[in-house]
């Protein structure tokens, strides 16, 4: 074999194995590339479909005598970890005196109000949210805890406006690039002794903020549609 077949022979060895560490080790600038090809986006709007259960003095038991509730729901994306929710909510609570673990001195008494509530709050997720195509490290599935403040209305005798602290955990899933399926339960505290809509039935006074006050909690699924592309060319998420 002469000089130059052997030249040849070496050069083509050579950008073959070239070629083959390519393929085996990308560029990590290519990997990059192909893991962060999707948009990302601000804000997702959707609404979620559930249960809501009072709990105070006719019901001790968080999940007994559920009714129907809604959600109207809009997210503003302030991290892949983090985001601001606003929330619109409306159903029912029920209740009895029958369905008491103590003895009150009333007579038999029951109630079917309605709650309306304006809700804004924080969301954590434990681990970055998304489809891991628009930003590195991201999980279709992250578990989150929420915390935040609202106002609540409610029908019935003694109807009024009330605050309300809600307090709970979930978790959301990626079903697509741009939608969103989330589970929680949320449990809303309020200094409120209105909900059911009798208060101190044993005629005594009691102080502190949620002492001997009324509570409601939410069992929901929520599908939300994401919204508002960030610029691709300006600074996000993805570094």
């Amino acid at each position: 074999m002469n000089g130059k077949c052997r030249i040849i022979l070496t050069e083509g060895v050579w950008w073959r194995s070239l070629l083959l560490l390519l393929l085996i080790f990308p560029p990590s600038h290519l990997i990059n590339a192909s893991a962060q090809d999707e948009p990302e986006y601000k804000m997702e709007v959707g609404a979620g479909a559930g249960l809501a259960a009072y709990t105070g003095d006719f019901n001790g038991n968080l999940f007994k005598g559920m009714q129907p509730w809604g959600t109207l729901i809009a997210k503003y994306h302030l991290s892949p970890r983090a985001a601001l929710s606003f929330n619109v909510g409306m159903g029912k609570i029920k209740g009895s005196s029958d369905n008491a673990e103590t003895w009150y001195p009333i007579e038999r008494y029951e109630f079917d109000n309605t709650l309306t509530e304006g809700i804004v709050r924080y969301e954590y997720n434990f681990w970055a949210y998304g489809t891991g195509r628009e930003y590195r490290g991201a999980r279709p599935l992250a578990p989150f805890v929420t915390i935040g403040l609202g106002i609540t209305h409610h029908s019935g005798e003694n109807s009024g406006i009330t605050m309300s602290l809600p307090i709970g955990i979930g978790v959301k899933y990626k079903i697509g690039q741009r939608l969103n399926l989330t589970a929680e339960w949320t449990m809303r505290f309020t200094p409120n002794d209105h909900l059911d809509g009798r208060s101190d039935i044993y005629g005594i006074k009691s102080s502190g903020l949620f002492k001997n006050a009324d509570c409601y909690s939410v069992l929901q699924l929520a599908l939300s549609y994401d919204l508002w592309m960030k610029c691709s060319t300006c600074h996000n998420d993805r570094d």
